[in-house]
């Protein structure tokens, strides 16, 4: 018979770790009933008929979040034969008020006491044989991401099999206790006595949803509400805050039983974050440090190496591959579909790829130390006084590497407004796939300066979501307060080497995915669309007479005020859609050539025919980099909005907004340089005006 587990914690407390160390290989990943928050499931090693339920990072039960309401109804409905609480010893009150709630739904329970190093490293000590026995659970001491004590927690998950130990709630006051006796005679003879106290609680704090499991009388809702009144009146506070404090009295009490703190002393992490996540130095820091990743891997550290590969792929692969290929007397159309068009199209994408892989190993070590969380803490700062919600930022942060998992992020923002701001702006980040364009526009148009540009559009980004921000929250659709953000600054640490060879080694083989399946088949779709005319005759040197040239020239009418108007920029564009790295691809394909960093003369020249010189080619990136992402991330964008005139809303916003900015931005330059007003720059003068008007206007509506 299964043995079924959840393992349960706030998020940040190392529970993907325990889990994966727990259940090694065997696990299955997909979304909840109904919900898509994920959902993972696994196998003890070693034990095939123990079955853990990772449940979704949680701070309460008192759900305001999807997560929340998932692992509540999970628990609840399914009630599961052991909870495997995992609690951060290092933040242990924060942590136990979600244990306490844990231990009211009447379940066996094992507290797995995670970060004991940091704990003894910091000088504390903590009584868990007291912890266990005021609690009336197990209690374990572990490490998680060194392995250390999971032999323990294994024996004691596999005892509690044999052995049902059922925990004790927390006592709360005596006026509590004896309001929620109160509550719990009115319907304890319809409940199982395991839920008794839990749906006391929820009783007494209103939780609707969980009353309605009761189907109570209306006369005794009344009666609920009596005890309610009575206790706001007597506690001059909202029933929700009357528990909260009752749970922190209590473990408060807990904590001066169990933990002994070494004397106040500053730690490394303190003095660290004293400047980093300071007031004035924060941004700043932020700003330089991402420009230094920028530098190292855009300008310095994975140019060489991606000059390297590009020139494989142009003077050795593509030459060879033709020789052979005329040498057993192929026909010259797939000749060329090899060399001109995979080869040369798959091999500018993965030209960059070493540029990638230092920059995702340089991210996912900010990521390992502890930096990243910093720098969502010091945004949220800067979002919140543009009314925007700090939580917004991990999605952002997150779309950084991918846009698809961003926007997937946007589900613990538990406000609706907020969570479709955050996804209609969080693609506007430079995520891996928009990386190689900018890389490839930078490094032939700006040269020594391609850092900067790259660095540049990390900027842009984030200014494209306040400014989203500023407008979209006139608007009575999206107006709302920002929602409170509340997250775990982990210590600092040094990097785990196995933790970031993982995460690097998953995004460079996603990105070389992409470039195997979606960007060769639109490679070898691009070739036949240049090389061929309606008639389906080889175009050779007349380009302007294939297929895609005609279709181009329909479109290039569209990007002309924004300073690209061959039909070449318009086709690169068009495929972008599809996939960002497709804009590389494109290019490579059209000049039959890898697309390298160096800013030869015929780069340079191929370049000035499809885009034009550098203030077109800027233009080209901001356009290219802030309008609708690839079709994968418009999938996801559909199923979080989980409505189509929202999804065609968000598309439509994004592609206006990123026309109007990089509009703005080519007519302005060409003003700068040349001095000549025009019709465009009156034009404008008109969309910066209007951008001004959405930007400042008094939002005249009413928060509902």
């Amino acid at each position: 018979m299964t043995f079924q587990i959840a393992l349960a914690g706030n998020p940040n407390s190392g529970k993907t770790t325990l889990f994966n160390s727990l259940t090694g290989s065997n696990q299955k990943v997909g979304n909840w009933p109904g919900v898509t928050v994920d959902k993972k499931e696994g196998k003890l090693k070693g034990h095939k008929d123990i079955v853990i339920e990772d449940l979704p990072g949680i701070y309460s039960l008192s759900p305001y979040t999807m997560e929340e309401i998932v692992s509540r109804r999970y628990l609840i409905k399914n009630k599961p034969d052991l909870i495997v609480n995992l609690v951060d010893a290092s933040n242990l009150i924060r942590n136990l008020y979600l244990t306490s709630q844990l231990l009211e739904l009447g379940i066996p329970t094992i507290i797995a006491l995670n970060m004991m190093d940091i704990l003894e490293a910091n000088g504390d000590y903590v009584d868990t044989k007291r912890l266990s026995e005021l609690l009336g659970v197990r209690v374990v001491e572990i490490v998680a991401n060194r392995e250390g004590g999971l032999d323990e927690l294994k024996k004691a998950i596999i005892a509690a099999r044999n052995e049902k130990i059922y925990p004790h709630p927390l006592t709360f006051s005596h006026d509590m206790e004896r309001g929620l006796a109160e509550i719990r005679n009115l319907f304890a003879e319809d409940l199982n006595e395991d839920f008794a106290r839990f749906y006391s609680i929820k009783c007494f704090e209103k939780d609707e949803d969980m009353m309605a499991d009761l189907s109570l009388s209306p006369d005794k809702l009344t009666k609920i509400e009596e005890i309610r009144q009575r206790f706001r009146e007597s506690y001059d506070d909202d029933v929700e805050s009357i528990i909260i404090t009752e749970r922190y009295d209590t473990l408060s009490g807990i904590e001066d039983n169990i933990l002994r703190r070494k004397p106040i002393k500053w730690t490394k992490t303190d003095k660290i974050d004293r400047i980093v996540t300071s007031k004035y130095l924060g941004l700043p820091i932020f700003a330089l440090v991402m420009f230094v990743i920028y530098y190292l891997s855009i300008a310095t550290l994975g140019t060489n190496a991606t000059d390297a590969v590009n020139g494989f792929f142009e003077n050795i692969l593509a030459p060879g591959a033709a020789n052979i290929l005329d040498a057993i007397d192929v026909h010259p159309a797939i000749v060329g579909l090899v060399s001109d068009g995979i080869i040369a199209g798959v091999g500018a994408v993965l030209g960059f790829l070493p540029q990638m892989v230092v920059l995702f190993t340089l991210l996912s070590l900010l990521e390992d130390i502890g930096y990243m969380s910093r720098v969502a803490f010091v945004m949220d700062r800067i979002f919140r006084s543009f009314g925007l919600s700090g939580k917004s930022f991990i999605p952002i942060m997150i779309s950084t590497g991918c846009g698809v998992p961003g926007i997937q992020a946007s589900r613990t923002i538990e406000n609706d407004r907020d969570r479709r701001i955050t996804i209609m702006t969080s693609t506007f980040m430079p995520c891996s796939a928009k990386l190689p364009v900018i890389a490839m526009v930078a490094g032939i148009f700006f040269g020594e300066n391609q850092a900067w540009v790259t660095f540049s559009f990390y900027m842009i980004g984030i200014l494209a979501v306040i400014l989203s921000g500023l407008i979209l929250k006139k608007f009575k659709s999206f107006a709302s307060r920002p929602a409170p953000f509340v997250m775990e600054l982990p210590e600092y640490h040094i990097p785990r080497l196995k933790s970031v060879v993982r995460e690097v080694y998953n995004e460079a083989s996603a990105y070389v995915k992409r470039a195997g399946t979606i960007i060769l088949l639109s490679t070898i779709i691009i070739w036949f669309l240049s090389n061929f005319s309606f008639s389906l005759d080889l175009v050779g040197d007349r380009t302007e007479d294939s297929m895609l040239a005609h279709l181009g020239s329909l479109l290039s009418y569209i990007f002309a005020p924004l300073g690209f108007s061959s039909w070449q920029a318009a086709v690169a564009t068009i495929s972008g859609f599809v996939a960002k790295e497709n804009v590389v691809s494109t290019v490579g394909v059209l000049l039959n050539t890898s697309v390298d960093t160096t800013g030869t003369m015929s780069l340079l020249e191929g370049f000035n025919i499809i885009i034009g010189d550098s203030v077109a080619g800027y233009s080209f990136l901001l356009f290219n980099m802030l309008c609708m992402p690839c079709f994968a991330a418009v999938g996801a964008i559909k199923t979080e909005m989980n409505d189509m005139k929202w999804t065609l809303a968000t598309i439509g916003y994004q592609m206006g907004f990123a026309y109007v900015i990089s509009f703005i931005f080519y007519n302005i330059a060409r003003f700068v340089q040349t001095g000549n007003f025009g019709l465009s720059t009156g034009l404008v003068l008109v969309a910066i005006i209007l951008m001004g008007y959405l930007i400042f206007r008094k939002g005249n509506y009413r928060e509902e």
